[in-house]
């Protein structure tokens, strides 16, 4: 593989090691960012990955068996297996379990699963762009647009608060948001760079909040609804809104996927990325669109859940390697997983009620959040 050295000043002396047309980390960034954590893999260790497989179907079958009415992960095996043709196999399920399992949980699954695994790869992309460990799939305002979109359909529709046109007007909302932080932040990108596009995200959201503030105001009966969907959770969810979401969150982590090498490159820094043939603001808008629109169809049918895009990216981080090749697909089994088993524990702890699924994120991720905090010398902050 080739070697390719930069000697220019500004450079102080940053390696690159080159991939193809691709670049791996280099060194020259300390000055600016701090230490960098160490790579332990350039790819995809096969075990881990392999354990990341293992860990996502031991979700879904918890999540599968878990309940009121008790059904073992063999029985719902036997179940799935009973449709193939030519097998024999009977279902041992009767007509009451059989709905249990595949009308009101294996859709719930299936959209944790979607929502998990989306904002998880959402926020691995978004702290690959950003060259931010720290940033979240909510960063240019998704969460804050997406709420006021919901917020005027339950404020003014409420009839229309249970069909379609509520993650519609959330989806809505959310590229509002993100569109304009970035049209805002592109204005000013010569002089701020990906900064100025997190303070654009930061002001669009203030607005946006507010907004979201007003019409609460003006409608107060119907701050209960408004509140139980900005917690976030995946009650009442169905195969409908599996098939609403999926197409979405499908094109948008294949191309986060797909990309997951330019993400290290964009680690670099964007002068050197540039040096390496990588059109950098051609690539961060097609990550960034890419990680937004994935990330708006998830909220629209799940509401705002805080945290997954952080706790998992960065756990993957600290614990497997610093590289993107890396990050990006075990963000994607793990997210998935994480989601699924978090839902586990909000509707059994208080079980027959409901904890709402942002807040037991919430409960994990803020003591998580913390501990990165007080290592962020080490991570590179």
């Amino acid at each position: 593989l080739p070697i390719c050295r930069s000697r220019s000043e500004e450079d102080r002396g940053a390696e690159v090691t080159v991939h193809g047309d691709h670049a791996a980390t280099a060194a020259g960034l300390a000055e600016l960012t701090g230490p960098p954590a160490p790579v332990r893999s350039r790819g995809l260790p096969p075990w881990w990955g392999l354990g990341a497989l293992v860990f996502l179907i031991a979700a879904i079958l918890v999540a599968l068996t878990i309940g009121p009415d008790s059904i073992s992960g063999w029985a719902i095996a036997q179940g799935a297996l009973s449709h193939v043709p030519l097998l024999g196999i009977h279902s041992p399920l009767n007509q009451l379990q059989s709905a249990i399992v595949w009308q009101i949980r294996a859709p719930r699954v299936v959209l944790g699963l979607l929502v998990g695994a989306m904002l998880a790869v959402a926020g691995s992309a978004y702290q690959g762009t950003f060259r931010n460990p720290l940033a979240d799939p909510y960063l240019l305002g998704v969460s804050e647009g997406a709420g006021a979109g919901a917020t005027v359909v339950i404020a003014f529709l409420p009839h229309a608060a249970g069909t379609e046109l509520l993650p519609l007007a959330a989806f809505l909302g959310a590229i509002t948001g993100v569109g304009l932080a970035y049209m805002l932040g592109s204005s000013v990108a010569r002089q701020g760079g990906t900064g100025a596009l997190i303070l654009a995200g930061v002001t669009v959201a203030a607005f946006m909040t507010a907004i979201q503030t007003f019409l609460q105001q003006r409608q107060s009966q119907t701050l209960q609804q408004v509140y139980a969907w900005i917690l976030g959770g995946l009650s009442g969810a169905t195969w409908h809104e599996v098939a609403i979401a999926a197409p979405w969150i499908g094109v948008s982590a294949a191309v986060l996927l797909a990309h997951r090498r330019i993400l290290d490159v964009l680690s670099v820094g964007d002068e050197e990325a540039s040096s390496l043939g990588v059109h950098v603001d051609r690539a961060r808008l097609l990550i960034v669109s890419a990680a937004t629109i994935g990330t708006a169809a998830a909220v629209a049918v799940s509401g705002l859940i805080g945290f997954v895009g952080i706790i998992v990216p960065h756990t993957i981080r600290l614990l497997v390697s610093s590289s993107y090749r890396a990050i990006v697909p075990l963000s994607l089994l793990v997210g998935a997983g994480f989601l699924v088993l978090t839902d586990v524990l909000a509707r059994t702890v208080l079980s027959p009620a409901e904890l709402p699924l942002g807040v037991v994120t919430a409960f994990f991720g803020a003591p998580f959040f913390a501990i990165v905090l007080r290592r962020s010398r080490w991570v590179g902050m």
